[in-house]
C-alpha cells in the first residue's frame, strides 16, 4: 500500500500546506490527509531575508509534516517538497534550504514562478472537467500572483508577477483608509501593464478562466454564502446553499465592494467571515478585481486543487510515465465527491480500502492470460475502462445508508442516478 501513497508539501508564502494521496492508475488519487500549519513567510518579505523566527517555525511545522509521513510509510522518492516566492525572492534561501535538509531531511525544490503557473494549472484539471479547453488559470499567492494557459495538459503560456495579497497588504499605499484601495489599484494596473500580460494573454487567447488559490476560494465562498448581501442579517437563508464553484465580474465587484468599506461594524463582519485570511483578503479582492478588468474576465471557474495536486500529478507522471493520464482524475473526483457528501469520513474511508483491494484483486486477474480447470477455458478480459467502473462502485455502493438501511443499494442506485444527469448538465 505505500509504494501508492504520495505526499506534497508546499511551502508558501502564507501558509505550509502537507498533502498525502493513495494514486490508482491510470491517473487518479484519493487525498488521504491534508495539513496546514500558519507559517507567514511573507511577514519577512520588506528585508528580503526569512528571520531567524520564521526559520524556526518553518522547521517546527515540517518535523510535524515529517512525523505524519513517517507514520504512513511513503518512500522518501514519493515525497516532494516545494517553496515558493518568499523562499524564491530571500537573500538567505540557500542558508534556510541547508538548515531544513539537515533537521528535516526534506529537500526543498524553490520553483521559479513559471513552474509555479505549471503546476497550479495541472492541480486545477484534477479538479475540474476542463481538460479539452483552452484554460487560462489564475493563482493569487501571498507573494506573487501566477498565470498559465493551457490546453490538454500542455501549457502554452505562463507568467509569474510579483503581487501577492501578503505583500500588498504589508505595502505602503498611505495612511487613509479612503486612499489605500485607490492607489493599490493604481499599483497593481501598472505593474501588469508593464509586464505585457494584457498583450500575451490576448495572443494565446482562452475559453475559460480558472481560479486555484486560496484566496478565490474565500471569494467564491463569500459570494456563494452572499457575504456582499447582509449575510449576518440572511444567514438563515444562505446557510443550506450549495456553492457553485464559478462566479461572475458582478458579483466578485459586489463582495469587493463590501470588503473596501470602512468602520468598526465592517471589520468584525469580515473577521468573522474570513477568520485568519480576513487580514489579506481585502488586498486579494482587490488584485483579482483588477485581473477581472485588465484581462477581460467575464466568469471564473474555482478549483478546489491547485499547487500541491499539480506537484502531485507531476510526480506521479514521473513514476506511472507509461499510460498515464492527466485527464482521468477530474473524473474519479466526481465519484469521490459524491461519496464524501453521502458517506462521511468514516464511511469514505472504509470504501477507499475497499476500492484497495477490489484493484489488487483486479490487476491480479488481469495478469492471468488462460486458467485451465479441467479443460475448461478461463480466459480472463479485464481492461481499464472495467477497473474505473469496478473502484467506482466500491466508492459509492453504500452511500444510500445515509437514509437508512432498509433497500439502501436502491437508494444508492437512485443517487447515483439523479447525480450522473446533473453531471451530464454540467459538462454539456
Amino acid at each position: 500500500m505505500a509504494n501508492n501513497l504520495f505526499a506534497a508539501i508546499d511551502m508558501g508564502t502564507n501558509a505550509f500546506k502537507l498533502l498525502i494521496v493513495q494514486a490508482h492508475l491510470p491517473g487518479k488519487f484519493i487525498p488521504l490527509l491534508t495539513v496546514k500549519e500558519p507559517v507567514v513567510l511573507g511577514h519577512d518579505s520588506p528585508s528580503s531575508t526569512i528571520s531567524t523566527h520564521s526559520q524556526n517555525l518553518s522547521i517546527k511545522s515540517l518535523l510535524n509534516f515529517n512525523k505524519l509521513i513517517q507514520a504512513h510509510n511513503i518512500p522518501p522518492l514519493h515525497t516532494r517538497c516545494v517553496a515558493t516566492s518568499a523562499i524564491r525572492e530571500a537573500q538567505n534561501k540557500v542558508e534556510f534550504i541547508d538548515s531544513v535538509a539537515e533537521t528535516t531531511g526534506f529537500k526543498v525544490e524553490v520553483l521559479s514562478g513559471e513552474e509555479e503557473a505549471r503546476f497550479s494549472y495541472l492541480g486545477s484539471l484534477q479538479f475540474l472537467p476542463v481538460f479539452d479547453n483552452l484554460v487560462l488559470n489564475v493563482d493569487i499567492g501571498g507573494g506573487s500572483t501566477e498565470f498559465a494557459i493551457g490546453l490538454r495538459g500542455k501549457v502554452e503560456f505562463c507568467s509569474s508577477l510579483k503581487l501577492g495579497h501578503v505583500t500588498l497588504t504589508q505595502h505602503n499605499f498611505g495612511d487613509e483608509e479612503a486612499e489605500r484601495a485607490p492607489n493599490m489599484r493604481e499599483y497593481i494596473r501598472n505593474v501588469v501593464k508593464e509586464s505585457g500580460l494584457i498583450e500575451k494573454v490576448k495572443i494565446f487567447g482562452f475559453e475559460i478562466a480558472l481560479g486555484s488559490s486560496g484566496t478565490i476560494r474565500a471569494i467564491e465562498k463569500a459570494v456563494s454564502k452572499g457575504y456582499a448581501l447582509d449575510f449576518a442579517e440572511n444567514e438563515a437563508l444562505f446557510s443550506e446553499c450549495k456553492r457553485d464553484w464559478s462566479f461572475t465580474r458582478d458579483e466578485l465587484k459586489s463582495v469587493v465592494e463590501r470588503l473596501c468599506k470602512g468602520g468598526e461594524g465592517q471589520n468584525l463582519k469580515r473577521d468573522g467571515f474570513f477568520k485568519r485570511r480576513s487580514e489579506s483578503i481585502v488586498a486579494g479582492g482587490i488584485l483579482l478585481d483588477e485581473i477581472f478588468d485588465l484581462l477581460g474576465i467575464k466568469e471564473m471557474l474555482v478549483s478546489g486543487y491547485g499547487l500541491r495536486e499539480g506537484v502531485i500529478v507531476d510526480s506521479l507522471a514521473k513514476v506511472f510515465y507509461d499510460g498515464y493520464d492527466l485527464n482521468a482524475n477530474a473524473r474519479f473526483r466526481s465519484v469521490l465527491q459524491l461519496a464524501a457528501r453521502f458517506n462521511g469520513k468514516k464511511k469514505t474511508t472504509s470504501a477507499v480500502e475497499i476500492a484497495s483491494i477490489a484493484t489488487e484483486i483486479f490487476e491480479g486477474l488481469s495478469k492471468c492470460k488462460e486458467l485451465d480447470n479441467n479443460g475448461v477455458n478461463l480466459a480472463v478480459h479485464l481492461d481499464d475502462k472495467g477497473l474505473e467502473y469496478l473502484e467506482a462502485a466500491c466508492l459509492l455502493h453504500n452511500i444510500g445508508l445515509s437514509t437508512g438501511k432498509k433497500g439502501y443499494h436502491k437508494k444508492s442506485y437512485h443517487i447515483i442516478m439523479v447525480s450522473l444527469l446533473f453531471y451530464l448538465h454540467y459538462v454539456s
